[in-house]
């Protein structure tokens, strides 16, 4: 039996909005073995990015509990959650997040010497190279195609060499066939790592290279199957 890499036990998520309290996720119950592939799909406004928010510990549960790597996650503060996500995890997201004023090499880079990694650049420099990025590392976001931008952020979330790998529908903002390539990268990426994979997305495409696949709907899991099964 793989050991759970991710762990949610009844978890909710709750917001205060300007139109009051809004329940986004309701009694989410899941467990995800290292390793896995998983893809989370459902139409929008089904909460499939607000799970994997819960998941990376960028929104807190506001019932149940959420575990990762065997550390609670509902139990510990924003100062807990950011180092953790920094040691334990990889999070990719469809509008990039690349500081502008940083080169593609300094993006990967910087997050590896908050880490305390020595060779933080070596590092940044290889993973851009397995991106085929190499010849772009002193480029701006800016002078980056929406493409190469994915592909920096990849190079950036795999460099610390995650546990977990979480991505929010990490082909949205791209064409069909710089998409298909981000796909490859990220399941190389995965592979080269051995990280458990989480994805959002709308792609049937790309769910169907996972693993298993839960489908949300108003907040819960309408379904939860081996990709086999899914089909």
């Amino acid at each position: 039996m793989t050991t759970p890499v991710l762990m949610l036990k009844d978890a909710a998520l709750s917001l205060d909005g300007n139109a009051g309290r809004v329940d986004i996720l309701h009694d989410i119950s899941l467990t995800v073995r290292q390793g896995e592939t998983l893809g989370l799909v459902g139409p929008s406004g089904s909460g499939k990015s607000s799970l994997l928010m819960l998941m990376g510990g960028l929104e807190q549960a506001t019932g149940g509990t959420v575990a990762a790597l065997g550390q609670d996650l509902t139990g510990m503060d924003e100062d807990a959650l950011a180092r953790f996500r920094r040691d334990a995890m990889g999070v990719v997201f469809q509008n990039f997040h690349l500081i502008p004023t940083m080169t593609a090499l300094e993006n990967v880079a910087t997050p590896l010497e908050l880490a305390g990694h020595k060779d933080a650049f070596t590092r940044a420099a290889q993973e851009l190279e397995a991106v085929g990025l190499s010849h772009r590392r002193d480029h701006y976001p800016a002078q980056l195609s929406g493409g190469e931008q994915q592909r920096v952020a990849l190079a950036r979330a795999s460099a610390p060499r995650p546990q977990i790998l979480l991505a929010d529908e990490p082909t949205g903002n791209l064409d069909e066939a710089n998409g298909a390539a981000i796909v490859d990268l990220l399941f190389g990426l995965r592979d080269r790592h051995g990280a458990t994979l989480v994805l959002v997305t709308h792609s049937h495409t790309l769910a169907q290279k996972c693993d298993r696949v839960v489908r949300l709907r108003d907040g819960r899991i309408d379904q939860d199957a081996t990709q086999e099964a899914a089909e």
